[in-house]
């Protein structure tokens, strides 16, 4: 099962350069990564990127995440992925420009 992270293009950069990050500053504040499933994703656009162009939407497939990913309720009670350790460029399956559009977010297809 895939599961989504948004960068913003300059954290994107950090993680592609260093091979690894500890996230976003939320999710450093956080103590974990917050990831979205795909039925999740586009609110999660909605919700934390609105308005903002030049993001990068990140792949990875959870069940190689080992115990490090954990479900945990958030938003109405939805279970979402957190991971609690770095994320690794390794990790990435693939990644893809979240651009915006004139109603929200772009997704590939067959994301959302």
């Amino acid at each position: 099962m895939l599961i989504f992270k948004i960068f913003r293009r300059s954290e994107w950069d950090v993680l592609r350069e260093a091979g690894r990050t500890r996230g976003a500053p939320v999710d450093v504040a956080d103590g974990f990564i917050h990831f979205s499933t795909r039925e999740q994703v586009a609110e999660t656009a909605a919700k934390h990127f609105a308005g903002e162009s030049d993001l990068v939407l990140v792949a990875v497939e959870a069940d190689r995440l080992g115990d490090a990913l954990k479900w945990e309720a958030s938003r109405g009670g939805a279970l979402f992925p957190h991971l609690y350790r770095d994320l690794r460029m390794a990790d990435v399956v693939w990644d893809k420009s979240l651009p915006l559009g004139a109603t929200g977010h772009i997704f590939p297809e067959g994301v959302v």
